[in-house]
């Protein structure tokens, strides 16, 4: 197969890879905000498209690079081998939806990649085990933030709203703030997952890492366009189940922790933290009886599924076709 038909199924596979992330990232980015009647629906899409192009060619540099020359050197990944990553990641992201395992983007990506490390023979240990404590870190870091803000700073905000603003002032207080957190995780999740889709094809060459950027920025931004209304509709009354301040507090913790990993260059999972604050935030609230439920189970399953099944069908993969 000549190289300008790869190139181009590559660019088209990263395009479909940002589409699906752009679309999942839509409720935890403006779902709060949406339920809560702050946004609407084409005005939700709309900010989180715009919000996370911003993050991903403004802050997405680092955690392109990671994955494209951190974990496996840039010359070791072929054209074909970053296809099959990328497709192994998207492949693996759509059976654990069929089974009905939320996984996370981030982690499927790198598992992909590793297992074009593994095949090659060539893997920068430290900075996959790096990468893999930030996993665990990160959310206990989340956990603990939720549960003081539930505890300790949501009781005050809202005596104060109470006592200081009318009913439809705090609407409309409640609303700014949702719709700046809900902007915020956007722009994290873009500066973040953008490398998913276009990480290895800038390990391989195809692109450089700006043009990465903007390429991923665009696909995760048309994803949340086309795609990213449904999954609002979806989820939108569920969240909104949690108090509004509860889920400004939230999507802070969230977006500050995924910007922070992005700075650093470490893809991490934006569903994992979010879901830790959830039950941070729902500890603080209701004690450890909020934890007495399938949710700690399901983020032990995703963040052992997801990099395991993308790195074993990337190295089978390549195995398969002697690359």
């Amino acid at each position: 197969m000549s190289l300008t038909i790869l190139t181009a199924i590559a660019f088209a596979v990263a395009i479909f890879m940002g589409i699906n992330i752009g679309g999942n990232n839509a409720a935890a980015s403006m779902g709060a905000a949406y339920g809560a009647k702050a946004r609407t629906k084409n005005q939700a899409v709309i900010l989180i498209a715009v919000f996370a192009f911003l993050g991903a060619i403004l802050s997405g540099g680092e955690v392109i690079k990671t994955l494209g020359h951190g974990i496996v050197p840039g010359d070791s990944i072929t054209v074909t081998a970053a296809i099959i990553a990328i497709a192994a990641a998207g492949i693996s992201m759509f059976f654990a939806n069929m089974i009905k395992i939320p996984i996370s983007t981030s982690q499927a990506a790198v598992g992909a990649v590793a297992g074009i490390g593994f095949y090659v023979g060539i893997l920068n240990t430290q900075v996959l085990l790096k990468i893999i404590s930030w996993w665990v870190v990160t959310p206990i870091v989340a956990f603990v933030l939720a549960y003081i803000m539930g505890k300790y700073l949501h009781p005050i905000i809202l005596f104060w709203l109470v006592d200081h603003e009318s009913e439809e002032q705090i609407r409309k207080i409640i609303s700014i703030l949702l719709t700046i957190s809900g902007c915020y995780v956007a722009y994290s999740a873009g500066a973040n997952n953008a490398a998913n889709a276009v990480g290895p094809l800038v390990g391989a060459g195809v692109m450089s890492a700006g043009t990465g950027a903007v390429l991923g920025g665009l696909a995760i931004g048309l994803g949340a366009i086309l795609l990213g209304s449904r999954v609002l509709e979806t989820v939108g009354n569920g969240i909104t189940e949690l108090c509004v301040v509860r889920a400004v507090f939230v999507e802070f913790v969230a977006a500050m922790i995924v910007h922070s990993a992005s700075i650093m260059g470490i893809p991490v999972s934006l569903g994992e933290i979010v879901t830790a604050s959830i039950i941070g935030i729902g500890c603080a609230n209701q004690g450890l009886i909020a934890t007495k439920n399938e949710t700690v189970k399901r983020i032990l399953t995703m963040w052992f599924v997801s990099p395991v099944i993308a790195g074993t069908m990337t190295f089978l993969a390549l195995m398969a076709l002697g690359l």
